[in-house]
């Protein structure tokens, strides 16, 4: 856990401390979010969900991201409605309100507090819940949201299709009766790993804690959705679903308490869907789920 909680509190400060540098022109967050949404995660994607093995009885753990993200639209829309909130605003609470960091702070922590049981239920949740939400049903609404003129339902698909990390999602399941070479897994390795410290260092570069006041409304309900309300509310079903395996409760309880996901708060800035808020929400969100997400899996033990 130590070691989890120096690499990203040392990524965010160095990119912080890289914005007030002066050697970073404004803009250069750009290319790094290119890279993670093009490259990194693309890499990453290859790699896990070539040898991922799902067992049936895990169906349960994989569906609750899919839930709590499609519940995150009607509550950030109603809400912004009677606020009155952009839907840039909106997007961007949806996109980081609805979509967890299961991978880069949900894996080492399930690890580090349930051990290799917990771990494999984790990656379940991660890869086909909190991806491929993000790799289709995110990604869309993110179209969508960013189009100044309403989208045809074959560009939206297409925008989907072509999607990096969908492609890879879709080769990687293509090919999972083949063995990758050692060359491959190596080059792969490599790149996936780039992804935590290069879209947390961007994040850092571009949060910025001035005008955080008239944030705080959108900024407090987003983090209060993400870090109090859902993982409260899977408690409730968890436990009311009969003959779930503890471990099985106890991993989709902790991954459904992580902070608002890197990549989707990088996904929001890639189509300008209010990316200040959507940085604010990872930067602040991590620290507090350090504390939070512990708290929860108390909870169900």
């Amino acid at each position: 856990m130590s070691q989890v909680i120096g690499l990203l509190g040392t990524c965010l400060v160095l990119g912080i401390l890289a914005r007030h540098s002066g050697k970073f022109p404004p803009g250069s967050a750009g290319p790094l979010n290119t890279f993670v949404l093009y490259v990194a995660l693309p890499a990453l994607v290859l790699r896990v969900m070539h040898r991922l093995e799902f067992v049936p009885s895990l169906l349960v753990a994989a569906l609750v991201p899919w839930l709590y993200f499609l519940a995150a639209g009607p509550f950030f829309r109603w809400w912004g409605s009677r606020l009155g909130w952009s839907k840039e605003t909106v997007a961007a609470l949806v996109l980081t309100g609805g979509l967890g960091n299961t991978a880069f702070v949900g894996l080492p922590m399930a690890e580090a507090l349930l051990g290799s049981e917990g771990l494999a239920v984790a990656v379940v949740v991660d890869q086909l819940g909190s991806f491929l939400a993000l790799s289709t049903l995110a990604t869309l609404g993110a179209a969508r949201a960013s189009a100044e003129a309403e989208l045809p339902f074959r560009a939206l698909v297409k925008k989907v299709a072509t999607f990096p990390p969908f492609v890879a999602l879709v080769l990687s399941l293509l090919l999972r009766p083949v063995g990758y070479p050692a060359w491959v897994e190596s080059v792969l390795d490599r790149l996936g790993s780039l992804l935590t410290p290069l879209a947390l260092f961007s994040v850092g570069l571009q949060l910025r804690f001035s005008g955080l006041k008239a944030r705080l409304p959108a900024l407090s309900l987003g983090l209060l959705y993400k870090l109090v309300l859902v993982p409260g509310v899977v408690v409730l079903l968890l436990l009311a679903v009969p003959s779930l395996p503890p471990v099985v409760v106890q991993a989709t309880v902790l991954q459904s308490a992580m902070a608002p996901m890197v990549s989707a708060a990088i996904l929001a800035a890639e189509h300008r869907l209010d990316p200040d808020l959507a940085v604010l929400m990872v930067g602040v969100g991590i620290p507090l789920s350090f504390l939070s997400a512990p708290l929860m899996l108390w909870l169900v033990r």
